[in-house]
């Protein structure tokens, strides 16, 4: 796929901003007012809001669009909200909405992004697309897929964490290597990384926007609302007009490389060292695997169940403890376990179905049905 840009390619890094719920005309007003003057490159409130349960507020629907408007009348900055129907992209349209985001919900379901897609078909609109829900990277490229099938070329991806289940520090976790790896393979799309949605509180956004910047991304979309802990919605992740632009002032933008004659020679030294120790740890893996398989036969034998969950509870914890004294951080950890641990399964399922007929197997499929 080939891209245009969404942004100037000089406005880096790319500043997205605003609330997240368009809830009162003098809310969004006053929030775009307050960021007029903070170089922001695109206006963001939520005009529809899919929310998890009932009950909560979904936004304030058509009229808020009128509201974006004046928005752009009164300070000059360009608009964006959610879409997730051929309705609200047609609404947004009437009203003169500059770029539409997809979001992680509808981003999830093709049918919905196809029917975005055939609403789009024929115009040049600009489209941003968060990541799904669930940490699917075919579904987020497939998502983009849909709208440049459409004739659409404007269009950023969005990166804003994923559900998990489980304790974090983090809203929704990053998993940063998903969009490392959508901008190893489509350089020309500019990748944004949403730091409310992430976080899901504002004490951690200026630490995880610097490690945006760290890892190269083309900028930030942030929640800001006049009078935060007040919001109708996502009130904890949101900050003032004033501690937006004070959080962007002091963080440090990296560049892609340096011009240094000595950057490249350094890098070189120490990566060639990496790549040698990556090879012992696949060596090292692969050793490991082949016991793995040794005890995978002993279970065979004595018709012991795979999964063990005493073993595996005393393997992370004795990882754990080793990791902090290597200061690695318990996500990476247990990242880590979990891939090794379902190799595991895997190599022994393998061997305990090794030799069952194509009946057996389809009998077991059909009891664990």
């Amino acid at each position: 796929m080939d891209f245009k840009p969404v942004f100037h390619p000089q406005n880096r890094p790319i500043l997205i901003a605003g609330p997240c719920s368009a809830e009162t005309e003098e809310q969004v007003l006053s929030t775009a007012h307050g960021l007029a003057d903070k170089g922001i490159d695109l206006y963001r409130a939520g005009i529809w809001k899919p929310r998890t349960r009932p009950g909560a507020f979904e936004g304030i629907g058509v009229t808020g669009l009128s509201w974006l408007r004046r928005v752009k009348e009164e300070t000059g900055l360009k608009v964006t909200t959610e879409v997730a129907t051929a309705q609200h992209v047609y609404e947004c349209l009437k009203y003169g909405i500059d770029v539409l985001w997809i979001g992680a919900r509808t981003t999830v379901n093709p049918f919905s992004v196809q029917e975005i897609a055939d609403a789009l078909a024929g115009t040049d609109i600009p489209v941003i697309v968060k990541n799904p829900v669930n940490p699917d990277y075919k579904l987020w490229v497939g998502a983009m897929e849909r709208l440049h099938k459409a004739g659409l070329r404007r269009i950023a991806a969005i990166h804003r964490g994923f559900s998990t289940y489980g304790d974090s520090k983090y809203r929704n976790v990053p998993r940063w290597q998903m969009a490392l790896n959508l901008m190893e393979e489509f350089p020309g799309l500019e990748v944004i990384c949403d730091i409310s949605h992430i976080c899901g509180r504002r004490d951690i956004l200026a630490e995880t926007a610097q490690k945006a910047y760290d890892l190269n991304f083309d900028g930030l979309m942030v929640e800001v609302h006049p009078d935060p802990d007040n919001a109708w919605s996502d009130a904890s992740q949101q900050i003032t007009p004033e501690q937006f632009g004070e959080m962007t002032r002091s963080l440090v933008l990296r560049s892609a490389t340096s011009e240094d004659p000595g950057y490249r020679e350094q890098i070189e030294h120490y990566r060639q060292q990496i790549d040698e120790f990556d090879e012992e740890i696949i060596h090292l893996i692969a050793q490991r695997m082949h016991l793995v398989r040794e005890i995978g036969y002993i279970k065979k034998d004595k018709n012991v169940a795979i999964f063990q969950p005493e073993r595996f509870r005393a393997l992370a914890d004795a990882c754990r403890l080793r990791a902090e004294k290597g200061d690695l951080s318990r996500e990476f950890i247990s990242l880590f376990l979990e891939a090794i641990h379902q190799e595991g399964i895997n190599q022994q399922e393998r061997i305990m179905n090794d030799g069952l007929t194509e009946s057996t197997t389809k009998g077991d499929l059909w009891m664990n049905d």
